[in-house]
């Protein structure tokens, strides 16, 4: 058992192709890349697609708010995305994020509801529950309606290289789970 690794996901509002509309993948990236600096939370597996992100986080201090660092990230993120939306001039999807906030929302100074407000969190205990959520999140670009890319090694967003092949990733610093587990 392994108490220190999550499986995470989290969804942009009513599924928007969100990252993919602003090429904002490098906003998650930077995230990560704080985590890490920050709370010493690694990144041991992830994929980032047009509207969500499936994560496999080991946090080294338990004692880190996962709900906390989940709010703030989709806070932070959510400004940067919005500004790119109006620097784009999406106009139409502005939109639709202004009339999801409620009034109460609106009250509290949110102009745009650019995330579900939740996110899943699955403590990971088991070698069988990882294999199975670091398969999902690999193969997430090449299933069903997603067809990312042809091999799924191939998609840039994702820690499938980094493990298939031992191929480093550009933007992310991939901590090989095994360290952690088998350590």
């Amino acid at each position: 058992m392994n108490e220190g690794t999550w499986f995470v996901t989290f969804t942009c509002h009513n599924w928007l192709l969100l990252f993919e509309l602003t090429n904002s993948y490098d906003l998650v990236y930077k995230w990560l890349k704080l985590i890490d600096d920050k709370y010493h939370i690694k990144t041991t597996g992830f994929v980032i697609m047009p509207n969500h992100v499936h994560l496999l986080l080991y946090f080294t201090d338990l004692e880190a708010n996962l709900n906390t660092i989940m709010a703030n990230a989709k806070r932070f993120m959510a400004y940067d995305l919005v500004k790119r939306l109006v620097a784009q001039q999406h106009r139409d999807i502005l939109s639709i994020l202004e009339q999801a906030c409620t009034e109460k929302e609106r009250a509290k100074g949110q102009m745009h509801k650019v995330f579900e407000p939740s996110f899943d969190a699955k403590p990971v205990y088991t070698l069988d529950f990882l294999y199975q959520k670091l398969d999902y999140i690999h193969h997430n670009p090449v299933t069903g309606k997603w067809q990312l890319c042809m091999e799924f090694t191939d998609y840039p967003h994702s820690s499938a290289a980094f493990y298939e092949m031992a191929v480093s990733h550009p933007s992310v610093v991939v901590h090989d789970y095994r360290n952690y587990w088998f350590g």
